[in-house]
């Protein structure tokens, strides 16, 4: 059985699953390729609101596969950088989406599969999910914007302990940091991101879109220059038929119905 990012609909969720068997779903190159096209698509299509982010057989990701590292010493250079950007326009791909994008991870998040959670604007883990950088003790250095989704998430001190000791780290303490935002019963993490996903299928998708795009925005700007974002996306939100709708359902008390 081949390497592959399955994708399905649940209602008005986008599902990627990692597959991978007999390797803990390691990444492979052709991943990558895949999710962006996805994304894209998924950016493009209205009726989809949410996307969830999963593996295959109760187990996030593990990772690069370090046998294909070692093979990958023999291309050279060029070659293996080329893997190392396939990484990263997947990543990007996550932040940039314009839909909320959840993270429903059991069984362990490893290396690149810790990326690909951190990317996610949230993450449900189940109990007994570990997470781990653990580049430093294959003599490795992170990829996939490990270093800097880490320092954006916590103080460096903490980001410097994930990265350097390599150690694992449980759900409820990265739940405890704030990097996880639910821990749930082992088995549950997509059902609850399914869930979770539906909630927010019920949102203003322009607000949603914004709010993602001022957080982007937030940790590279000034505060007079998040100022005058926020001034836009605010004036423009009020003059979308969104807000119209979100106010006059509010004084109606009544639930709001976006298109």
């Amino acid at each position: 059985m081949s390497a592959e990012l399955l994708a399905s609909r649940h209602e008005a969720t986008l599902v990627l699953t990692i597959s991978n068997p007999g390797t803990r779903n390691a990444l492979h190159p052709d991943m990558f390729a895949a999710a962006v096209e996805t994304l894209s698509t998924a950016e493009r299509d209205d009726s989809i609101r949410a996307v969830v982010l999963t593996g295959a057989d109760d187990f996030f990701c593990a990772g690069g596969n370090l046998k294909k590292l070692l093979e990958q010493q023999a291309l050279g250079k060029e070659r293996q950088a080329e893997t190392v950007d396939g990484l990263r326009g997947w990543i990007e791909a996550i932040r940039d989406c314009p839909k909320p994008v959840i993270a429903a991870v059991d069984g362990a998040a490893a290396g690149a599969g810790f990326s690909l959670a951190l990317a996610c604007d949230l993450i449900v883990a189940g109990s007994s999910t570990h997470f781990a950088m653990s580049y430093v003790n294959v003599g490795l250095t992170p990829d996939g914007g490990a270093s800097w989704l880490l320092t954006q998430a916590l103080p460096r001190q903490l980001a410097s302990e994930i990265l350097i000791q390599g150690k694992a780290l449980s759900a409820a303490r990265l739940h405890e940091l704030g990097i996880v935002n639910k821990v749930v019963t082992d088995g549950l993490a997509l059902r609850e991101a399914l869930a979770w996903a539906d909630e927010l299928a019920t949102l203003s998708c322009n607000a949603v879109d914004r709010i993602k795009l001022l957080l982007r925005e937030a940790s590279e700007n000034s505060l007079p220059r998040q100022f005058a974002s926020e001034r836009f996306h605010f004036i423009e939100s009020l003059n979308h038929p969104d807000a119209r709708e979100g106010i006059t359902a509010f004084l109606e008390k009544r639930t709001a119905r976006y298109q």
